[in-house]
């Protein structure tokens, strides 16, 4: 393996360690269901940390959490917000556009 590799993080990029991270996130999964009964913040630790585990290092995973975001935008928008995902900032930003076009839209036609 080459010298950049390794610096970006090319040691993800092996299958072993991708699988060992998706079992980890699993793990964690499980552990915050069994931890959520008690008091404390665990579930809401635990979960979304093992969330984006397995969405950084599966496909299947990536493709099934698609398919939810589709169906459940409003949910699918929570999600990306909490895991801080650069989808998330782009929409944000286009929303933001289209809301203050719209309201420039309006304030031209108040003003005819």
């Amino acid at each position: 393996m080459s010298e950049v590799a390794q610096q970006s993080g090319g040691w993800r990029q092996s299958p072993i360690v991708r699988k060992a991270l998706v079992v980890a996130g699993f793990l964690l999964m499980i552990g915050a269901v069994l931890v959520g009964p008690l008091p404390g913040p665990g579930f809401i630790i635990l979960f979304p940390a093992g969330l984006a585990l397995i969405l950084q290092n599966s496909q299947w995973a990536k493709r099934l959490y698609v398919r939810f975001k589709r169906r459940h935008p409003n949910k699918g928008r929570w999600t990306d917000w909490g895991m801080r995902r650069a989808s998330a900032k782009r929409r944000e930003e286009l929303s933001k556009a289209e809301l203050a076009e719209a309201q420039a839209g309006d304030q031209q036609l108040a003003n005819d």
